[in-house]
């Protein structure tokens, strides 16, 4: 019971610094967020500090962020499906950016979530090896 008390404490505190991350800079870009991209926040956040807890650290940190910005992308394409077209909450519309799909996701914000899950993943690495004791970080690049 106690190991699962702890296993839960971790990850619902990745999750609020996903969601605490993920509304601050929808905040600093647009001036203004919604509750359900705290979710989503949160959901991605654990899930690309998930990516080298199934791959083993010499995958390259490139593939890693290749992976997360596919992950998250595809988050995006389900919330936003969810949330702008079934319920029409219109949280988001990126009908006007190219190469998009539905107006729900694009590649320039595939491109974004590339580098953001850079930072996300050594974040969640630092994290996890500051106050969880794991591992220390080490990464390969390329």
């Amino acid at each position: 019971m106690q190991k699962q008390l702890k296993l839960l404490s971790k990850y619902l505190f990745l999750f609020c610094v996903g969601a605490i991350l993920y509304i601050s800079i929808e905040l600093l870009y647009r001036g203004y967020s919604h509750w359900t991209m705290g979710v989503l926040g949160g959901i991605s956040f654990i899930s690309i500090g998930l990516i080298n807890e199934v791959l083993n650290w010499d995958t390259p940190l490139a593939i890693q962020a290749l992976i997360g910005s596919i992950m998250i992308t595809l988050y995006e394409f389900i919330a936003g499906t969810i949330l702008n077209i079934v319920l029409g909450l219109n949280v988001w519309d990126y009908s006007n950016l190219p190469l998009n799909i539905l107006g729900q996701i694009c590649l320039p914000f595939s491109i974004i979530w590339y580098f953001l899950s850079i930072i996300g993943i050594c974040l969640d690495d630092f994290l996890r090896w500051k106050f969880f004791r794991e591992e220390k970080p080490r990464y390969k690049i390329f």
